[in-house]
């Protein structure tokens, strides 16, 4: 699916989606997309720019999001092990390592294979700040 913004012959703008260009040349070309405001069907495309967030505007969003809460309550309160979670976590579950409390990465099969065997891990709705180890 492809959105484009349209502009009818009398200046008016309005949006819709179709399946890929060739559907609507194919629309417009059949007089079947109409002016949103004044039912013309000699429309077109208007010019549009992407909407993608620069990494600035990325980086200045508000840092008090309950989800930037959680990210600073685990990041402060556990040891980050980076690719080696399921190690880890599989060896303080086997009482092999001391019991504490750690975030890291690992594969959606090593993740799965602990679920599998017990151990008790949760998936964290963010990725962590620091790189893998």
């Amino acid at each position: 699916m492809i959105r484009y913004a349209l502009r009818c012959d009398k200046g008016h703008d309005f949006e819709s989606w179709f399946r890929n260009s060739t559907g609507f040349e194919a629309m417009r070309d059949a007089n079947q997309i109409a002016c949103a405001e004044c039912g013309s069907t000699r429309v077109d495309r208007a010019l549009m720019a992407p909407a993608v967030p620069s990494e600035k505007a990325r980086l200045s969003e508000p840092q008090n999001s309950a989800l930037e809460k959680l990210r600073q309550h685990v990041e402060k309160n556990s040891d980050y092990v980076g690719l080696s979670f399921a190690e880890e976590a599989r060896a303080m579950h086997d009482g092999d390592r001391p019991t504490r409390a750690i975030h890291g990465e690992a594969r959606p099969e090593d993740a799965r294979k602990l679920i599998e065997d017990g151990v008790p891990i949760a998936p964290l709705p963010f990725i962590p700040r620091q790189k893998s180890n």
